[in-house]
């Protein structure tokens, strides 16, 4: 019988190991398609360890269960297995991979747009964040607030059969790579930030209204803005693409022209 983790057992640490073949080879093709050292978050029994160790490049894998460590150490020798936590361990590999415990999920996606160096992140999430993160049904303020400097994409629902013990929800496979030339100054992220979050909180229907009690315009200016960066005025923040965001984003900044 497995001892207990000292961080509580499978149900606190989130676990829901996936046993799905055809699930964790296309995990790992989408990982083939990147270049550079990988981390793997939440190793778990290795099903992602594995076949990642056999594409030949340099991999670490972090785990928070200190037994299920030691026996990853013991069947995989030449792979550098870690006893660490996902929400400190530093994200500094060009890939960053990973079956995401889900009570952890928002605070390891934030962190992971927050910082590090990494170029590509494959994760495997619920559903519902998988989705609305890549912009499926509507963008979330999360997602317009990261999309000038990443690019989201889903490739795939995961039923909750494919894994054990069976979560309540489905899975999902999020695809985030960071864009080469981002849409917006990096020097800018701070504001721009709060624009969007002002743009998604703000009273009124339609993002001249937005802009107008959001940003302090007129609703001459306002409407002019949203005229002159080509966004049908019944627009809501959810309908936004990211080079939409950016667009809206470099005209208020540059503030209301004479006449407008």
């Amino acid at each position: 019988m497995r001892h207990r983790s000292a961080h509580g057992g499978r149900h606190e640490l989130g676990q829901n190991f996936l046993i799905h073949r055809p699930t964790i080879q296309g995990i790992v093709d989408l990982v083939a398609n990147t270049r550079g050292p990988i981390l793997e978050i939440g190793a778990g029994d290795g099903a992602l360890t594995a076949p990642l160790a056999r594409l030949g490049r340099d991999l670490v894998a972090i785990d928070l269960d200190e037994h299920r460590v030691r026996a990853l150490r013991r069947r995989l020798p030449h792979v550098g297995i870690e006893h660490a936590d996902a929400l400190r361990h530093p994200l500094d590999s060009p890939v960053v991979v990973g079956n995401v415990p889900y009570h952890v999920t928002t605070p390891i996606l934030r962190r992971l747009l927050a910082r590090g160096c990494w170029q590509h992140a494959i994760l495997l999430t619920q559903w519902e964040v998988a989705r609305k993160r890549a912009g499926v049904g509507g963008g979330t303020l999360m997602t317009a607030q990261a999309a000038p400097w990443f690019a989201f994409t889903l490739h795939g629902r995961v039923p909750a059969r494919h894994f054990a013990p069976m979560p309540s929800v489905d899975g999902g496979v999020l695809r985030i790579d960071r864009r080469p030339t981002p849409l917006v100054d990096p020097r800018d992220r701070g504001r721009y930030e709060r624009f969007v979050q002002a743009m998604f909180t703000a009273r009124g229907s339609g993002l001249p209204a937005l802009l107008q009690h959001s940003q302090g315009m007129t609703k001459g200016q306002a409407r002019s803005l949203v005229a002159r960066v080509g966004i049908a005025p019944d627009r809501l923040p959810r309908d936004l693409r990211p080079e939409q965001w950016a667009a809206l984003w470099h005209e208020a900044a540059a503030g209301p022209r004479r006449g407008a």
